[in-house]
C-alpha cells in the first residue's frame, strides 16, 4: 500500500468529519499528503548506492480562501502526514538531514483550490536550536552548501566536524572528529564578516584549491574537508 492509500485511509474519517466542514469542495488534506510524497520522490538526491537525500523542510503556498480554512488544523493535519512521510521515505531509501518541517503559507495569487509546494533541504545546527527554516535560508545573505543541504551563515558562526561534539556533523572518515569552525560577524556596516579556521585537523582544511589553517570566505568560496566539498554561495534563486 502507497502512501496515498495509506493516509487517504486515515485521514478518511478526519475529512468525513470536522475537515469535510471546512474544505468541502476546497484543497483536501489527502491532495497535499500526496503532494508531498511526490515532492520527495522528484527532489531526491543520490548520496550513496542505496541512499537518497529528500527534503525535510515544505512549504504548502495555499489561496486566502484554502489557507483560513486549513490553518487552524495544521498540527493535526501534520501529525497525520509526517509518519506517512517518514514510512515512505524509509521503504524508498531516502533519508532526512534533520526533522521534518511542513508549514502552511498564503498567497493570495493562488485561485482557491489549488496549492503549490517548495522544499528544501535544512539540517541541524546547534546554535539555531533545532533545523533552519527554508524562511531562515531565504533571509541570509550567503550559505555553506554541503551534500546538497544548505545552511545558512549567520552570527557567530558554527563547527564541523565527524563527532557529536560538532554542530555541523559530516559523516566523512576523512573528517576529524572537530575539524573546523565557520566565523560568522558583522561590521560595524551590517555586513558579514566570514572565515574559517583549522581546529588542528588532521587531514586539514582547503579553500579554493590551498591548504589553510585561517582564511576568509566570501561567494563562490569552494572548501574541502577530506573527500566532502562545500560552497558558500547567495541563496538567492536557489
Amino acid at each position: 500500500m502507497g502512501l496515498f492509500d495509506r493516509v487517504e485511509k486515515k485521514l478518511e474519517s478526519a475529512v468525513n468529519g470536522v475537515f469535510a466542514r471546512a474544505f468541502k469542495g476546497d484543497v483536501q488534506p489527502v491532495e497535499i499528503a500526496s503532494r508531498l510524497q511526490r515532492e520527495l520522490d522528484s527532489e531526491a538526491k543520490l548520496l550513496s548506492r542505496d541512499k537518497r537525500l529528500v527534503p525535510n523542510d515544505f512549504q504548502v503556498h495555499l489561496s486566502t480562501h484554502d489557507y483560513d480554512r486549513l490553518a487552524p488544523y495544521s498540527r493535526t493535519l501534520n501529525a497525520e502526514i509526517v509518519p506517512d512521510l517518514r514510512e515512505h521515505a524509509s521503504d524508498r531509501g531516502y533519508v532526512f538531514d534533520g526533522p521534518i518541517h511542513i508549514e502552511y503559507v498564503l498567497d493570495d495569487s493562488l485561485p482557491t483550490g489549488r496549492f503549490e509546494v517548495t522544499s528544501a533541504s535544512v539540517a541541524t545546527v546547534a546554535e539555531n536550536g533545532g533545523a533552519a527554516s527554508s524562511t531562515m535560508i531565504r533571509r541570509a545573505p550567503l550559505v555553506l552548501e554541503v551534500n546538497g543541504v544548505r545552511h545558512p551563515l549567520m552570527p557567530p558562526g558554527f563547527t564541523i566536524g565527524r563527532g557529536t561534539e560538532a554542530d555541523l556533523r559530516i559523516n566523512d572518515p576523512g573528517v576529524s572528529r572537530k575539524h573546523a569552525r565557520i566565523n560568522v560577524s558583522e561590521n560595524a556596516d551590517g555586513e558579514l564578516l566570514i572565515s574559517i579556521d583549522d581546529l588542528g585537523s588532521t587531514n586539514g582544511v582547503i579553500v579554493n584549491g590551498q591548504r589553510v589553517t585561517h582564511s576568509p570566505l566570501e561567494d563562490g568560496s569552494r572548501i574541502e574537508m577530506g573527500s566532502t566539498r562545500m560552497l558558500v554561495h547567495s541563496p538567492v534563486g536557489t
